[in-house]
């Protein structure tokens, strides 16, 4: 589990099979083991093999199908967050790694300090995002400004600009999506004792 409080940016140095491994380059000294978990801009991978400075994961067909990594080419950027550990600070908010789908940033402003930015995505996903609930874009937990059938807005702050993607995204940008857990399991329960 993760927290969507991104604790550094990597940066994809090889990808191989179309994307079914991948090696990203980390600070050196990151600390990397085999078998860990990490999330790379939302999606939840197993570290395979690593270096002081790198780290390999395998990527299967169905995480190819329903995220961005299947775009992912050398050089691209990714948020990097490694799994919550019994203690830590629960500073964003649940975060499984398990992306729901694809939305696209469809428009970006600023609004003072802050990037307004709104995202269009999967009327399926939509349904379980609201106004001032929480929802992963690409592993960064962030609250929902405002949320219609298709599309939602979040406020990007400064902090958050510089220590993730979210800082250099452009309209057009394709990010991973996961809804709150939270609200998929009240979902679940609405929809089981109304059958």
């Amino acid at each position: 589990m993760f927290t969507g409080i991104i604790s550094t940016i990597g940066r994809v140095r090889t990808t191989k099979g179309g994307g079914a491994r991948i090696e990203i380059e980390v600070p050196s000294g990151s600390g990397f083991t085999e078998g860990a978990s990490v999330a790379c801009s939302g999606v939840c991978l197993t570290v395979t093999s690593h270096g002081d400075d790198w780290f390999a994961a395998d990527v299967s067909p169905e995480t190819l199908g329903c995220t961005t990594v299947r775009q992912w080419v050398v050089g691209t950027t990714v948020n990097i967050e490694r799994p919550l550990k019994i203690g830590d600070e629960l500073g964003g908010h649940m975060v499984l790694g398990h992306v729901d789908g694809v939305g696209a940033i469809s428009a970006r402003a600023m609004d003072g300090e802050s990037i307004r930015m709104t995202v269009a995505a999967p009327t399926e996903i939509m349904r379980f995002i609201a106004q001032k609930g929480s929802v992963a874009l690409d592993g960064i937990s962030l609250t929902v400004n405002q949320a219609d059938a298709v599309r939602f807005g979040v406020n990007i702050i400064p902090q958050t600009q510089q220590v993730t993607t979210l800082g250099t995204a452009e309209v057009g940008d394709q990010v991973n999506l996961e809804i709150d857990p939270l609200a998929r399991y009240a979902a679940k329960a609405v929809w089981t004792e109304s059958e």
